[in-house]
């Protein structure tokens, strides 16, 4: 049974583990990988180097071509264009793995095993990383049992709602935010076939990020709606504009913005899915501070309110699901907000939590 974890566990894995030790993820591609590792590390003022090894025709792409050395008549082989020649470490991140030609592979183990290729030591504390596509619809490479075990193995499957938060930071289109907000099962969605020609084509999050830049510059046209199927397969797309076309939920800047006492027959209407998910857009919204500071007072206000209508039994589990965010590690800033600036709220979550 593989070890599963999220981003922000990913991002605590690579704080502890030892340089020294390889680490290698599985999971299915356009999940954020090389991102998350590429930000990790530069945060921390080290270099980050991304081999992609199932495009690497022989072993010479990776170690260097061989040139004759005069002097001692030996074969040398000339440093790769990322070998560091500075003495500094560098973070090794070898994506496709698993789609590596065997003879590439061969390369790999004195790598993972003595941080040396033909001869070349890697700098004092640097890391090798890897990252494999896992699935039966992925034409892979088997890795021998010798390589494998030179790796500390988790499997990556970043939760939606980090993805979400992402999204929100970098104001992707709120159509997009919103459609997977309410169906993220459709994040990474199943592939589709397409059996006239073999083809596949799933969403994933390359894909809707890709789906929120068309959207952002274009308006939503027969047109756009076939571009929109070509990033994220048919069905996904479908799915997508008959949401978008539907009545809306009530939006977390018009609950904490807004008139609360007007949004209250919208929530009334809601069932509790409905409910998570604007708890969970609330929350988002102030996590990324998406409020001018002359706000706050209202968005303490409103905030407050909006936990206090979710009181009734009706929406007891509504209330559950708005106290186990709170709980959770993914919107620090919200704990913040609500101990500093929301304190009687701070006080009824805990009488809450505490009465369960």
């Amino acid at each position: 049974m593989s070890v599963r974890i999220n981003a922000n566990e990913l991002e605590k894995l690579l704080a502890v583990t030892p340089a020294s030790q390889n680490i290698m993820l599985t999971g299915k591609h356009g999940i954020g990988k090389s991102q998350i590792l590429e930000k990790f590390f530069t945060a921390r003022g080290e270099r980050v180097v991304i081999l992609f090894l199932g495009q690497m025709s022989d072993p010479g792409d990776l170690i260097g071509l061989p040139r004759l050395d005069e002097k001692t008549g030996k074969t040398l082989f000339m440093p790769p264009y990322w070998f560091p020649t500075d003495d500094k470490p560098v973070v090794l991140f070898l994506d496709e793995l698993n789609r590596a030609r065997p003879e590439v592979l061969q390369t790999i183990m004195d790598l993972t095993l003595n941080r040396t290729l033909a001869g070349r030591k890697l700098p004092e504390g640097s890391r090798v990383i890897s990252a494999v596509n896992d699935g039966e619809e992925y034409q892979l490479t088997d890795l021998d049992p010798a390589l494998v075990s030179r790796f500390n193995i988790y499997e990556f499957k970043p939760a939606a709602q980090e993805w979400l938060l992402w999204a929100a930071k970098a104001g992707l289109d709120s159509r997009v935010i919103d459609f997977i907000s309410e169906n993220p099962d459709m994040l990474d969605g199943g592939a589709f076939t397409r059996e006239d020609q073999g083809l596949e084509k799933s969403p994933d999050r390359r894909g809707w990020e890709r789906v929120s830049t068309v959207l952002k510059t274009n308006e939503v046209t027969p047109l756009l709606k076939t571009v929109i199927a070509g990033i994220v397969g048919m069905p996904a797309a479908s799915k997508f504009f008959a949401t978008i076309n539907q009545k809306k939920l009530p939006s977390a800047r018009d609950i904490l913005l807004g008139d609360f006492a007007k949004q209250k027959a919208a929530i009334k209407k809601c069932n509790t899915p409905e409910l998570a998910t604007m708890n969970e857009s609330i929350f988002r919204f102030i996590e990324t501070n998406s409020y001018e500071e002359k706000d706050s007072e209202k968005v303490v206000s409103n905030f407050a309110a909006y936990f206090d209508y979710l009181s009734g039994e009706k929406f007891r589990e509504a209330q559950a699901h708005f106290a186990n965010l709170y709980s959770s590690s993914v919107y620090p800033a919200v704990m913040t907000f609500i101990i500093m600036k929301c304190p009687q709220l701070y006080k009824k979550i805990t009488e809450f939590v505490e009465s369960i």
